[in-house]
Parts: C-alpha cells; structure tokens; sequence
C-alpha cells in the first residue's frame, strides 16, 4: 500500500479553501443540460479539463448555486439518460453557454453519453477517501518507474473519484486507464485534502514470469557416463631441454582417477565420439543384464568388524 495527502492549489471551484462557498449546508441544485466534450468548449486550457476530473457549467449555475448556499467543496452526481450508470465531479469554470456542459470524454465514456445528450446534474456531499485501489487497463503502467508519486501528482486534477469508473492519467505523452476497484469508506468519495491509502491490482493481461525449468539429467540412463579407461589427465610422457630420454621407473604408473559417479548403471563399452542409438528392447536388456550382474556380486554394505582405537583390557578375576 502507498500512502499520500491530497493538496490542491488555490484555484478552482471544487479545490483548496479558496473556492468559493464555505457557508453551510443549502439547498439542492439539480438541473438538467445538454453534454459535450471538451473539443467543443471556449476554455482557454483545454487540455486541463480533459486531463482531469471537473467540468465546465453555464453561468446562471454560478448564480443559482451562490443563492442556495451550496456546502463547500462543490462536488455534483452526473446521471446519464442512454444508461442507469453515474459519475461524480468537481466544477473547473462556469464559462459554458446557457443549457450546455462541457464534460471530459473518459469521463461520458463511463456513463455511456454521446455529443448533446442530456445529463442529470444534481450537488452532492461525500466522504473522504481513506483507500482507494485502481487496476491498470494495460501493462504499459509498468513502465512508469515511480507508479505513486505520478499518480500523486495527476490526482491533483480530480475532485473525487466513483467505484467503477475509469480514469485517465496523461503522462509522458501516454494515456494511461486506471479502473477504480475499490474506494472507502463510500462507493464514491471526495480526495480534496485528503490522507488516503493507495493500491494497485495487476494490470489487465498482466502474466506473471515464468521461472525457467531447470533441466533433469537423465542419470538413470547407461550410456550418459564416458569410459574413464579412454583418457587420463597429465598421462603424457615428459621431455628434457637436453635432448636425453627421460629416465621413467618401472613403478611409475599413473592410477586412473577415481571420478565419483553418479546414481544409475554407467554404459563400460562406451567410447569418446561414437553414439550409440539403442533400441528399447536392446536397452532393456543390458539394463536387465547388468542389474544380474550386480546382484551377484557379494557386497553387504555396512558389513564389516568394527574397530577401537584402543582395545579394551580384559578383567582378571
């Protein structure tokens, strides 16, 4: 989990406590308008309403909201008329013309709207976030190195977020959805100063690594072990600077390494460079044949007198 405060800047209508209309509780404002997307907006900064949370309202909304009394942070449910589906935001301006709002397009995405429906807009109050969880849309989210502190940073354009909705993070250039999986204490709640708790799912089509296998060694198979008779390190015969034969006493044989084998039945016959392709019938036999010969032999591990180092002395009655 991430933890991080919501700050806002002293500006806007649903930011920091510069807003306007810090009195208390008034009446309900609930009117319905015509919906657009923010191409068709005279906001000087498009790109900020489209980047964030909040929406553009018609003047004589300012004026009906300023007699109402309307409770600081102004914050408003958005019903669309195609689908029973609703979003929550936040006001950027009161510039748009009369019986239009101009709205952020991932935002008439999620409540099904098109250009020029009509749009239910009503103010409401809601808790703030304590938690929230998002899901990245792709796994493109991975690339972003510092995931909390960007999301940080892009929160500071929304005024509260809906269970369910997915939002857009504009980074670098990239789009980046974010579906909203869980939100506390309510399904939709204010991150206007704010302490709240962060954390993400795996994105979607996200697979986890696989861990690389590690190859078995076929120990069991007879013909996987080389003949230690067909070569011997340092077995070559040395030369002098002089010129004269070494001199080599007779006794001066070098044992074969003794090289620790493995479990299974090692292949004698085998020699360095020749394969040796074996039918399963043939393999089956020398396996049989050499487990015989092994059977025979009269070991007995363990079997053997054991010793002391120093003998006991025997009691003399």
């Amino acid at each position: 989990h991430s933890s991080f405060k919501m700050a806002y800047p002293d500006f806007g209508f649903g930011g920091n406590h510069g807003g306007f209309f810090m009195g208390g509780r008034g009446g309900t404002f609930k009117r319905q308008y015509k919906c657009f997307s923010v191409a068709f907006s005279q906001s000087a900064n498009p790109k900020a309403l489209e980047e964030g949370g909040k929406i553009i309202m018609p003047p004589s909304a300012l004026n009906e909201l300023t007699r109402l009394n309307i409770q600081y942070p102004m914050l408003f449910k958005l019903t669309g008329s195609r689908i029973n589906r609703a979003t929550h935001c936040g006001v950027l301006e009161f510039i748009a013309e009369e019986g239009k709002i101009f709205i952020p397009h991932w935002m008439m995405n999620n409540i099904g709207l098109k250009e020029e429906d009509l749009v239910w807009l009503e103010n409401v109050t809601l808790p703030l976030a304590t938690f929230v969880k998002f899901q990245p849309q792709s796994v493109d989210f991975l690339d972003i190195t510092d995931q909390k502190a960007v999301l940080e940073l892009k929160l500071r354009n929304f005024a509260c977020l809906t269970l369910e909705d997915v939002i857009v993070v504009h980074y670098n250039d990239k789009k980046y959805h974010l579906k909203v999986l869980e939100s506390k204490p309510a399904n939709a709640v204010s991150i206007i100063e704010c302490d709240m708790r962060v954390d993400f799912a795996a994105p979607v089509g996200y697979k986890p690594p696989k861990t690389p296998e590690t190859p078995i060694e076929d120990t069991d198979s007879p013909f996987a072990y080389p003949s230690e008779s067909d070569f011997v390190p340092f077995g070559g015969q040395g030369e002098r600077l002089d010129g004269k034969k070494k001199k080599t006493p007779k006794n001066d044989k070098m044992d074969p390494p003794q090289v620790p084998r493995s479990r299974g039945i090692p292949n004698y016959e085998y020699k360095v460079g020749k394969l040796s392709f074996v039918s399963a019938k043939k393999l089956e036999a020398y396996v049989k044949k050499k487990q015989s010969v092994a059977e025979t032999l009269d070991f007995k591990p363990f079997g053997g007198d054991g010793q002391q180092l120093k003998p006991r002395r025997s009691k003399t009655t």
